[in-house]
């Protein structure tokens, strides 16, 4: 039976989207209709980039993949990376995107969490991958991501055992930025998504394009975002208005 609610929800500001996950009578549990949710919202940003905040319903972000769907996949599912594709698109969104987790993301709700560029969480964050107990990798991101994030032991010890981080480890690993309560979770991912607006946009996406080019493209790409921010018109009005401020 198909859920009767959209597996995701939008609320569309001047200047971001919020994304809630919306299966919590499964814990938001990521099935084929949230993914096809998540390509479409990937479509709307990739054409008008905005702040993009994710946070799942019920006090949950994501326990992971359903596992109803995920029981019955067969090879073929497997080199269609159904999953993956999605979360690299997320990753790929030209401006921020800000993960706020609740509870628990685990399996493929912590590989959503990982393709996110800020992740906070609250003090009853768990957050892993417990793939391999279930016959399975962890194939949607976190086999490469969570080494880039936490480093390779810790990476490869979390992935091979499948223990969970809860909130302070998770900080302590540099897995989160910070821990909040649950009630002033979305307060504090706004306010990162104030601090980020009140910054000229175009640079904002440029520093996002630099971060994740491969290191083989540094300097030269570096150079290039540069030289385009360096002819535009908003850099001069910026730095006018810092010189004049500074000469008051």
């Amino acid at each position: 039976m198909a859920d009767e609610q959209p597996p995701l929800l939008l609320e569309r500001r001047a200047d971001r989207i919020v994304a809630t996950l919306n299966r919590a009578q499964v814990r938001n549990a990521i099935n084929h209709d949230m993914i096809d949710a998540l390509h479409a919202l990937c479509d709307e940003l990739e054409r008008d980039p905005q702040i993009l905040i994710l946070t799942g319903a019920g006090g949950t972000f994501a326990s992971g993949a359903d596992i109803r769907e995920l029981r019955d996949r067969r090879a073929d599912d497997a080199h269609r990376a159904i999953n993956a594709n999605a979360f690299i698109r997320i990753r790929r969104l030209p401006a921020p995107v800000i993960a706020a987790l609740d509870g628990y993301a685990l399996g493929g709700g912590a590989e959503l969490a990982y393709a996110a560029d800020l992740r906070i969480g609250t003090p009853r964050l768990k957050i892993g991958n417990p793939e391999t107990g279930l016959g399975i990798i962890a194939a949607a991101g976190a086999s490469w991501r969570l080494r880039e994030i936490v480093g390779e032991a810790l990476a490869l010890e979390l992935l091979l055992t499948g223990r969970p981080l809860d909130a302070e480890q998770a900080l302590a690993a540099g897995l989160i930025s910070a821990i909040h309560p649950a009630d002033e979770l979305l307060d504090a991912a706004h306010a990162l998504a104030d601090r980020i607006a009140a910054n000229d946009p175009a640079a904002t996406r440029a520093t996002k394009r630099v971060f994740l080019a491969p290191a083989d493209a540094h300097p030269r790409v570096d150079s290039e975002e540069q030289a385009i921010l360096f002819e535009s018109a908003e850099k001069h009005r910026r730095m006018t208005e810092f010189l004049e401020r500074r000469a008051r």
